[in-house]
């Protein structure tokens, strides 16, 4: 059922959509980050999400740590776990035939799917309990939530770090000259297993603050994983593979597509709407919008 369009509920459909379009711009960049630099396809990204969002979750409830500084704690949980996953994992069959990976990141699926339902059970569709749940700016007839505003300066904050670290520090130099010509950064002496367990470290850590964001903002469990990595591999399509720039354009594109469907159709179009963009960018522009044309 089409629901009749006002200016305010449009205002704040993509407002909202901007605000959901930050966690997906999270996820994307750092699914997107590892790509770049790795080449490497993970489709365990999402379950790191998950992962993020019950570490956050067990800070928040049982140490009382503040949600919104919950996040600092779960990037640098996921940025270990990521390095004992790249190291002992995915480092053991680079350079081998690329379905190897593929199956290990499928594999991973299930190992963290089954260990976080063994660990957490009873906590099914909960949420990171926030001060300012319930809170709204208001401007006008157009209200969005304090907790939205946050994560929507929270993203901007972690992609500003990252930004500084690409390009400011010696590991980010690294990583981009790796993601260039990862033969040549090696004779000109880069450790490249350091810069892709770096890499992967970030990506993973990117992945554990847009968890405890959707944590704040979503009710969650140990199956959500599936769906937000389904929708960071449609963003970086959309954007162009490798194009940190294109995760973020897509990222919001994405937001707020499927938060208009929602508000025009209902919430049963919300995923297909959202994926008709992809199918319409790529009937397009088939390298995404900001990836490079081929000849």
């Amino acid at each position: 059922m089409i629901t009749s369009i006002t200016p305010a509920g449009l205002a704040e459909t993509l407002l909202w959509g901007v605000a959901n379009g930050c966690i997906y711009i999270l996820l994307a960049t750092g699914l997107n980050l590892i790509f770049g630099v790795m080449k490497l396809v993970n489709f365990a990204h999402g379950q790191l999400l998950m992962v993020g969002a019950f570490v956050a979750y067990e800070i928040t409830t049982f140490a009382g740590l503040n949600p919104y500084a919950s996040i600092l704690v779960s990037m640098g949980s996921l940025a270990l776990i990521g390095i004992v996953i790249e190291k002992f994992a995915f480092r053991k069959v680079r350079g081998t035939e690329k379905l190897n990976e593929i199956f290990i990141s499928l594999g991973l699926i299930y190992v963290f799917q089954n260990i976080a339902t063994l660990l957490w059970v009873e906590n099914y569709n909960i949420r990171i309990p926030s001060p300012l749940e319930g809170l709204n700016l208001s401007f006008g007839a157009v209200a969005i939530g304090y907790d939205r505003i946050l994560a929507m300066v929270s993203v901007v904050v972690i992609l500003i770090g990252l930004l500084l670290l690409t390009k400011k520090t010696k590991i980010g130099l690294a990583m981009r000259a790796t993601s260039q010509k990862s033969d040549a950064a090696m004779l000109m002496g880069i450790n490249i297993n350091r810069v892709y367990l770096y890499t992967f470290a970030v990506g993973a850590a990117l992945a554990g603050a847009a968890g405890a964001l959707y944590g704040i903002l979503f009710p969650f469990n140990p199956a959500i994983g599936a769906l937000p990595t389904i929708k960071a591999f449609a963003i970086i399509i959309l954007g162009g593979l490798g194009s940190i720039p294109g995760a973020v354009i897509g990222g919001l594109l994405y937001g707020i597509a499927e938060n208009t469907a929602v508000y025009m159709l209902g919430g049963i179009w919300q995923d297909a709407i959202a994926f008709a963009l992809l199918i319409a960018v790529l009937v397009i522009r088939p390298t995404g919008l900001f990836g490079e044309k081929g000849e």
